[in-house]
């Protein structure tokens, strides 16, 4: 089971971190498995155990890529260095997977597609296998946000079992190194139109101690998917947000509004306000995100490319200062009034709101367009 330099059919990658009570029976279901299908494979262990999986691993001869970083992605990404197969199987050696499901991954990639997905709730889950809050609420409830948030039709989007071509594998140009990984290759593989199926599969107790922390773990697959698509947490309610508030603030601005026999004037103007700059600077962390994930995450985004050669900092900088400049002109009128009446009252309510909303837009707009600027630095 180990590699040659010529590149080989199948690269089995297995990310391991102190699996000693289950990786033997792992490798020695795969070895029995290529055995009898005559697969030209290599197995590689990705390790970053302190227990004694290393050792197990180098008894079965299979290639062991030890290092010392941990999460997820990480062990994949160290495996995927060094794997020559036209296909990697992906699979954890917690002995919740049946590797006997191994050809039928490979001849799914030989009919065509570019990704197969094991599907855990398509066949039979054995009892005790997957904790009761993760099998009815935290991986469905992934699935569907990466259903909504994507619009792909994948039922089990975290499944740890699955299968990719080498080049398509490449093209994803995968970055994160935590659970999120899995999120992520579902995600680029999606937006580089590469052809995805699922593949119903048996899901079985563990061995040994689960590493898996749902709270942390999922928060880090719904956080990544927000990531790289913001708009429904921030651009979308930040337009809403936004238009609401500023012709609230205009109408309010120029006439009282009349609902029933109420009348509003002055007062619902700092919550029009507030509903406006609340909006705007949603709009921004909308604009944060998807710049991050331009610049960081290989993602591509024409329109915002496009964007970003015509909106400079300075520009940005120019147009914040022009927001605050008309604020404090507004305050300095009615400072000067304010003189002139012998520092008597006023009733400058209105334009006071007005100047403190230019000036608070604009401050948003300088410091955010530094901001997009710092993200807008591409890694190397």
């Amino acid at each position: 089971m180990g590699s040659e330099d010529k590149q080989i059919k199948l690269s089995i990658i297995l990310p391991c971190r102190n699996e000693e009570e289950s990786l033997a029976h792992c490798l020695d279901q795969i070895g029995e498995v290529l055995n009898v299908n005559n697969i030209d494979a290599e197995v590689i262990v990705s390790d970053s155990s302190s227990d004694r999986s290393p050792e197990i691993a180098k008894s079965f001869g299979v290639m062991l890529v030890k290092h010392n970083r941990e999460g997820y992605g990480s062990a994949y990404l160290e495996g995927f260095k060094v794997a020559k197969g036209r296909y990697l199987f992906l699979a954890d050696v917690d002995g919740t997977y049946d590797f006997n499901e191994i050809p039928i991954f490979l001849k799914k990639l030989e009919s065509g597609y570019d990704l197969v997905i094991g599907n855990r709730f398509g066949n039979k889950i054995i009892p005790g296998s997957m904790p009761w809050a993760n099998r009815h609420i935290g991986n469905p409830f992934l699935s569907a946000m990466m259903r909504l948030f994507f619009g792909t039709g994948i039922s089990d989007a975290h499944c740890g079992m699955r299968a990719v071509k080498s080049q398509a594998f490449s093209l994803m140009n995968l970055q994160t190194t935590g659970m999120e990984f899995a999120s992520e290759m579902i995600i680029k593989a999606i937006k580089r139109r590469l052809k995805i199926t699922e593949l119903p599969i048996s899901y079985y107790p563990r061995k040994g101690k689960s590493k898996l922390k749902p709270i942390p773990d999922g928060w880090r697959h719904l956080r990544f998917m927000l990531l790289y698509n913001p708009n429904f947490l921030f651009f979308i309610p930040g337009i809403v947000l936004f238009l609401f508030g500023f012709v609230l603030l205009v109408l309010l601005y120029f006439s009282a509004i009349k609902i029933g026999g109420l009348q509003f004037q002055y007062h619902p103007m700092f919550i029009a306000s507030l509903i406006l700059i609340i909006g705007y600077q949603l709009i921004f962390f909308a604009l944060f995100a998807k710049t991050y994930a331009l610049t960081h995450l290989s993602e591509e985004n024409k329109i915002l490319n496009l964007s970003y050669r015509y909106f400079t900092l300075e520009k940005g900088i120019a147009i914040g200062f022009i927001f605050l400049f008309l604020g404090c002109v507004i305050f300095l009128a009615i400072f000067i009034s304010w003189v002139k009446s012998n520092f008597g009252s006023l009733l400058e309510i209105k334009n006071s709101i007005l100047a403190l909303t230019l000036i608070i837009i604009g401050i948003q707009t300088i410091s955010s367009a530094f901001m997009l600027s710092i993200l807008g630095i591409k890694d190397k």
